[in-house]
């Protein structure tokens, strides 16, 4: 029989929500914290619960964000800085977050998969003749930093394309603006 959603939960009945949600998602532990307090009868038991899924194994940070980055990694369509900045916003550490993305895009050739992400972004353009245009370059860059490529990556990726792009390198090295 399914809850109202408006209905606070018994510490049993929370624990089967928060099973629930971890069947459908992985979550961080502050991700569920925040999911299950609006729907505890009693504070007290969320951090129990959260306890409890923590020693069963069910709820592990460092998990998360190792699963996490490997993933984003092998897509090639996110930099480290992105995925760093999407972990710390789900709020993982940030000690366990950069770790993690560290590993997940050890070996792996920045320049070489911000090049790849160009060629698919603007697949069915020639990219020498649009990158020409000074705003579409300006803009290929601000997308490439926004995907979380480095300021470095970004610019040798453009250079295959445009010489205009050694002109980027004034620009904010910052990480890149949401």
């Amino acid at each position: 029989m399914r809850d109202k959603a408006g209905r606070l939960l018994d510490e049993s009945g929370l624990r089967e929500y928060a099973l629930r949600l971890l069947a459908a998602r992985a979550l961080t532990v502050a991700q569920l914290r925040q999911r299950l307090r609006p729907r505890a009868a009693d504070p007290a038991s969320v951090e129990k619960i959260v306890a409890q899924l923590k020693e069963y194994g069910a709820l592990d940070d460092r998990r998360f964000a190792e699963n996490f980055s490997a993933a984003r990694a092998a897509s090639g369509q996110f930099g480290k800085t992105r995925v760093l900045a999407e972990l710390v916003k789900r709020k993982v550490a940030a000690k366990v977050a950069e770790q993690a993305v560290q590993r997940a895009f050890q070996g792996l050739d920045e320049d070489r998969m911000a090049a790849e992400w160009l060629e698919r972004k603007y697949r069915n353009q020639d990219l020498g003749a649009l990158l020409a245009q000074p705003s579409r370059l300006a803009a290929a860059y601000r997308r490439l930093r926004h995907a979380g490529f480095s300021s470095g990556a970004a610019i040798r990726a453009l250079k295959r394309y445009s010489e205009q792009a050694d002109q980027l390198e004034g620009m904010e090295e910052g990480p890149p603006a949401d």
